[in-house]
This record gives structure tokens, sequence and C-alpha cells, in this order.
């Protein structure tokens, strides 16, 4: 067994769970501990058999509940120098510590082996993630690839192969840039090389991505002011359909977990 779940995603939190029979992680904590908790009861799953988090990056929409869940549940912090240093007081005590990673070098948890990627984004050492369970004859691949506000070499590199694909897909450049509400500043960054993916770069990244193995696509981190699931949803699905790709688009949202899908 080698499973995903997006319990949660979204510009108000983000959590993922990344679920073998030996080893159970989960990939951020944004919102609320209470809400992560709900989210794991409604996937029946038994909070304490959680084995570790994984911080992808300091910003709140995915650390917010880190530190409470890590000290409620004795749970180790995985995440890197730079990035527990620029949010180890928001973090509070943890009771197992902390267990640095680098970006580049590949790590274990249990039996899967991480492959912690850059990914370009206004944090101080952002990172995106292949998860491959070990000993895994179908050669099963999961890449989960948000925050990023270009698409970079490296991102491309990584998820060529991968069967699971979560990919952002944050906003609809017209809504955003002509008719959503937010301040221009923030606009700016959104749109910038530091900000995130829009539905029509997310399409970009399909295209340059997809093979006969990708069996899942997972869009994340939509926009609730700034673009339309069903935007999202066709954009990713008419390149699939241009290569012939009759891969299963999924939608993560904000307010509901998605089920565990197979990787």
């Amino acid at each position: 067994m080698f499973q995903v779940a997006m319990l949660y995603s979204g510009s108000k939190g983000n959590a993922c769970l990344v679920k073998t029979d030996k080893t159970k992680l989960v990939v951020d904590i944004g919102f609320s501990g209470k809400r992560f908790l709900q989210s794991l009861s409604e996937l029946s799953l038994d909070c304490k058999k959680l084995d570790a988090v994984v911080v992808s990056h300091e910003h709140s929409d995915h650390i917010a509940a880190v530190g409470i869940v890590a000290r409620k549940l004795n749970l180790p912090v995985y995440l890197t120098e730079r990035t527990y240093a620029s949010c180890k007081e928001r973090l509070g005590r943890l009771p197992r510590g902390v267990k640095y990673f680098v970006s580049g070098k590949k790590f274990e948890i249990g039996d899967v082996d991480i492959d912690p990627f850059t990914s370009s984004h206004d944090a101080v050492d952002p990172c995106n993630f292949v998860f491959t369970k070990q000993e895994d004859l179908a050669e099963r691949k999961l890449a989960l690839a948000t925050d990023n506000g270009y698409i970079s070499k490296i991102l491309l590199h990584k998820l060529k192969d991968c069967t699971t694909l979560i990919l952002e897909s944050n906003h609809d450049k017209n809504i955003l840039l002509t008719s959503g509400n937010y301040p221009w500043e923030l606009v700016q960054r959104i749109n910038s090389r530091v900000g995130h993916l829009s539905n029509e770069e997310a399409a970009g990244v399909l295209s340059q991505v997809v093979h006969t193995r990708l069996k899942r696509v997972i869009l994340a981190h939509l926009s609730a002011e700034n673009n339309l699931p069903e935007l999202a949803l066709s954009s990713a699905r008419d390149v699939l359909k241009i290569f012939g790709n009759s891969a299963e688009v999924v939608l993560a949202r904000q307010e509901k977990s998605t089920k565990l899908l197979d990787i």
C-alpha cells in the first residue's frame, strides 16, 4: 500500500498525508490542530499512528499547527536548518526535537524515501518533495509541488516520471489581474517568480511532464479569491486530453479532505 490524501489545501492552510503499511507522515500542518485531527478522523486514521511531520517552508498556511500537533502526538519534525531558524519561536517546544534535512539530499522516514528539492517561493529555504516507497516493484512515485513562482528546470526534472502528481494551480491570471480583490502589492507577489503558479502555468508543467504512467493529478493550493475550481480542472484536463492521457484529475479543497488515493 502506498497512498496519499490532501487533508486540506488553499490559502488558509495546507496538509498532505503520505501513507504506507508501515509509515504515516504528514507534510505541513497549516490551519488549526483541531481541524487537522478532524481531517484524520474523517479518513478513519488513528492520529496516534503518525510517525513524523515534514515541513516545506515557514509560511503560516503551512506551519500554523505544526508545533501544536507535534506536542500533542509526540512527533519529530523534519525541516531544513534555515527554515527552523526562521520559525522556531512560532513552532514552540518540540518534544521529539527537530531533524534536519538538506534540499537536494534524499532522506528516509520509515519505508518512505523522500527527495526534497528547491521550490521558487518567497521563503528562506522552500522545498518541494518526491516520495517513493522502498522496494516498490511497481515503481510508483509521488511528487508534491506547490508554492512555486515559475516553472524551473529542477521542477520539470523531478516531476517527469511521477505516477501521482500534486501540482499547484493557484489562480486564474485574468481574475487575479483584473477582477480580484487583493491589494496590488499582493497581486504582484503572487504573480512574481517567487509567488504561485497559475492555472495556465500548471497546464504548462503538465504539458512537459505527462507520460503514459501518470495516473493521477491532484490540483492544490487553489485561491478562494482568484480562481474557480472549474477553471483549474478544465485547464489541466484539456492538456491531458491533447496528449491522450486519461489520468484522473482531482481537486484538493480547503474545506474537506480528498479520499485516500493510491499512488
